[in-house]
């Protein structure tokens, strides 16, 4: 493949990190804003997030969870109440403690000491306390439950390294929050949403992940237990794509969530969140980024096909302008995946070629290109994203093909790269996660010698707990690893921990990540 000149600066072999910040700009998905941290999300990469957003919504609302909005100010009150949670976020929190701005008499603006708050309001981290002081009102009886309540919102953390749609000062989310009568009931509600996330990010991203809990040193704050689902980079490292998290009473004994139960009896609720952000766009681009850009699944894409007319400036342009609009409309009037098929004519102005690599740089799954003798000859020249060089001979892999047989297949062919997208990433996932290794010096030295991407390594370990764990978390700490999560229906334990040298009881994954 040496003779292909690919549409990008940098290879992912050579800098992933610089290629990674060349795709976002190369994709037209975001910029920076001018504030630290944060970043201006473009049509594009919203248009990935919305389809995301739509697809994940229509999951969330066939559990029975219903949306709802709340405050983006929380009271600093409402986290003093627990302790275990405001520890995890005060590092993070940004806070409002002005009203008002006045003129400092040089040219520029000050808050006003006449307009302190009363009380100083928290930008919101998450929102578990705002939303557990409305479920003590709304909350009175067994007949309440389940409470099942998800929002779509922004949040701020305000983090210290920062790198667009995957660690961001403020990002956009979805949060579900609910309450129960019983902890079976929270359980069965942490894994539906578990399950609901792992099936999204692999039906939806093409993202295969790896679903399982989090050891207890990556607990959400105030969580009895955290579980994550996990995805791989091609550069070998992990991205935690979703979280689901049983809260237990730890919450609700602190909002005062309590409901009268059948027999009369006040009992405090039992309650979970779980959510997913745009970092989700950060793991696409890192999963199926190639370098001539973003290779975009068919069933997040905001257009699946797009038509490039090659128009001259002459009178014949109107008719091939037609033909396009026609081939337009028949091919959405066709189903894929489940909905109509999305296609863009693109009528803006500019050399077709120039247009084409934009839209190979976006990674719009198909790109028809039509001229004049395809017109004429009733033909299209497609172009599939997933596969798009010919590596013999180092050209594109157009194929010239029947318009009417490239229309009636549409529906297939996006399937064909929504699984393909899919397949290809979990073949390189399982490839990199390296199994059988028994002690720890074997560990250090896998990182050490298996190059800039070494993948994921999966061991045994006997669950330690206390100062033990804090042990562990400290040798991990010293080579720049972590525990991703205890892989859910994994083998059975069958040796020892290479930690602590105990008898091992599960199976964890170890890996350097985002």
């Amino acid at each position: 493949m040496s003779n292909i000149r690919h549409a990008l600066n940098v290879k992912r072999e050579e800098d992933f990190a610089k290629w990674y910040q060349e795709v976002i700009s190369a994709a037209d998905l975001a910029e920076e804003s001018g504030v630290r941290g944060c970043m201006v999300i473009k049509p594009w990469g919203y248009g990935i997030w919305e389809r995301i957003q739509r697809l994940m919504d229509d999951r969330i609302k066939q559990a029975g969870v219903q949306n709802t909005y709340f405050p983006i100010f929380i009271p600093l009150a409402n986290f003093e109440r627990e302790a275990a949670h405001v520890e995890g976020f005060a590092k993070e929190m940004a806070v409002v403690t002005h009203h008002r701005l006045i003129a400092d008499g040089k040219g520029g603006l000050i808050p006003d000491p006449e307009a302190k708050l009363e009380e100083p309001l928290v930008v919101r981290p998450t929102s578990e306390t705002i939303i557990g002081d409305a479920m003590s009102r709304w909350v009175q009886s067994w007949r309440d439950l389940p409470l099942m309540l998800n929002q779509w919102a922004n949040v701020v953390r305000w983090e210290m390294r920062t790198r667009m749609f995957l660690r961001t000062s403020e990002f956009l989310w979805q949060e579900g929050h609910t309450a129960h009568a019983t902890r079976e009931d929270a359980l069965e509600e942490t894994h539906r949403a578990l399950e609901m996330y792992r099936a999204c990010v692999e039906e939806d991203l093409a993202l295969p992940v790896i679903a399982g809990e989090k050891p207890e040193n990556e607990r959400f704050p105030g969580a009895d237990e955290t579980w994550s689902i996990e995805a791989m980079m091609q550069d070998g490292k992990a991205l935690q794509a979703g979280t689901s998290h049983y809260l237990g009473t730890n919450f609700a004994q602190a909002a005062n969530i309590q409901y009268q139960d059948r027999e009369g009896t006040q009992q405090h609720c039992h309650t979970t969140s779980w959510g997913t952000s745009t970092r989700l766009v950060g793991g696409l681009v890192m999963t199926h980024g190639d370098d001539d850009g973003l290779r975009v699944p068919p069933r997040v894409a905001p257009h699946q096909v797009i038509i490039l007319p090659i128009l001259r400036d002459k009178p014949e342009d109107d008719a091939l302008l037609a033909y396009c609009e026609d081939l337009r409309a028949g091919l959405a009037k066709h189903q894929a995946l489940g909905e109509p098929v999305r296609v863009l004519l693109d009528k803006m102005p500019g050399k077709a070629s120039a247009k084409r690599w934009d839209w190979v740089r976006k990674g719009a799954p198909i790109i028809l290109e039509v001229g004049p003798r395809d017109m004429e000859n009733g033909k299209v020249a497609a172009i599939r994203r997933d596969t798009l060089w010919n590596t013999e001979s180092g050209k594109l892999a157009t194929e010239f093909v029947s318009r009417d047989v490239f229309v009636s297949g549409i529906g297939q062919l996006l399937e064909d790269i929504q699984d393909s997208l899919f397949r290809e990433a979990s073949d390189r996932r399982d490839a990199n996660i390296t199994r059988g290794v028994t002690e720890w010096k074997d560990v250090v030295q896998f990182y050490k010698s298996n190059g800039k991407y070494p993948g994921w390594v999966e061991v045994q370990w006997s669950k330690p707990t206390g100062s033990a764990l804090e042990k562990v978390v400290e040798q991990l700490k010293a080579e720049k690893l972590t525990i991703r999560n205890v892989p859910r229906g994994s083998e059975p334990a069958d040796g020892v921990c290479i930690f602590t040298g105990e008898k091992a009881v599960e199976r964890i994954l170890v890996a350097r990540a985002y």
